[in-house]
This record gives C-alpha cells, sequence and structure tokens, in this order.
C-alpha cells in the first residue's frame, strides 16, 4: 500500500512541475483532425473532396496559396521532360496535404483545369515526397507555366521514378483532388 502511495504522489509531483505530459504525435494529429480547418482568405486554388474528414465548405476542403503554405513548405529539385535544367519546386507535399483533410481512400485523382483527370495510388506519397508545387525557381507557377498547381515527384532523388508511368502522374494546371 506505502509503494504504491509513493508513486501516486511522485506521479503528482512531476505533473506538478513539469506540467502535464504533451500529446504524442498521434494525439496532435487527432485533436488537429477535429479542429475545421481554416476558411481561404484569398483566392482559391484547390478543393479536396471525396472520402476526406475535415472539411470548410460543403463537402470539400478548400486552399488559398496562404492555406497552402500553413501545411508546411517543401522543396524539390529535379529535372523534367519539360523544362529546362533542374528547377527547384516549392509547394506541399502531397502526404501531409491529405493528411490535414483527414483523407481516407486509397486513390487521389487529380483534376486539371481542362477537366484531365489520373488516378493516382496515394501509395506514391506515402512512399515519395512528392509535392504539390506552386513556384519554380521562387516563382508562382501560371496557368501557362503548369500552374496554379502542378504534381512534381523528385525523380533525380529516386531514379526508379523516371519512367513512363510515374511521368504520366505529373500532372499540372490542377484545380482539385479527389480521395476515392
Amino acid at each position: 500500500m506505502f509503494a504504491r502511495f509513493t508513486v501516486i504522489l511522485m506521479a503528482l509531483a512531476a505533473t506538478l512541475l513539469l506540467g502535464p505530459a504533451a500529446p504524442t504525435s498521434t494525439e496532435a494529429l487527432a485533436q488537429s483532425q477535429a479542429q475545421p480547418l481554416p476558411e481561404p482568405s484569398g483566392r482559391v486554388i484547390l478543393d479536396v473532396s471525396g472520402k476526406i474528414a475535415r472539411t470548410n465548405a460543403p463537402g470539400k476542403a478548400r486552399f488559398d496559396l496562404k492555406g497552402l503554405e500553413s501545411l508546411g513548405i517543401a522543396k524539390v529539385s529535379t529535372s523534367t521532360p519539360w523544362t529546362e535544367g533542374k528547377p527547384e519546386f516549392e509547394g506541399v507535399r502531397l502526404r501531409d496535404l491529405l493528411r490535414a483533410v483527414g483523407a481516407d481512400g486509397a486513390t487521389v485523382t487529380p483534376v486539371a483545369l481542362n477537366d484531365y483527370k489520373l488516378d493516382i495510388p496515394r501509395d506514391d506519397f506515402e512512399k515519395y515526397p512528392v509535392i504539390l508545387a506552386y513556384r519554380m525557381n521562387g516563382e508562382e507557377l501560371k496557368v501557362r507555366e503548369k500552374g496554379p498547381l502542378w504534381i512534381v515527384y523528385p525523380r533525380d532523388e529516386f531514379p526508379e521514378l523516371d519512367n513512363r508511368l510515374i511521368r504520366s502522374r505529373w500532372v499540372w494546371q490542377v484545380k482539385e483532388i479527389v480521395i476515392k
């Protein structure tokens, strides 16, 4: 009985001195996903819909540039068949975007401005640091430069990504992502 009392007393003292334990990353993710996404204040450049848990509009999550930047900024320098040299792309990691909206599907379908769409396995974004780029060489992507958003694979860093199938997944002029 005395030993149990001592353990409880020590735990109470530690809590008083150190404060309550910080939430684990799983708890922090669950807490952040329980809160609604902030509404965009600027021009909306991306809608995410389908099997998602967090929204800020009926049935979808809408993002302006600031909202995408708030999810973390990632950079990828890689050559592409469509650009010269090795440009530096800046955007949000797709795995971070999917977590932010509470995506619960195995397939990600980006939809381009011309309504081109393609099913991409979610595993691509979990296995590789694929980004949804909004800048190239420090400049915001414009529609004529494959913007406003372009899916970019780090093919120079991962040679197995330099093939015809993966090149077909570099969807540009992305306006929407549907989670299936």
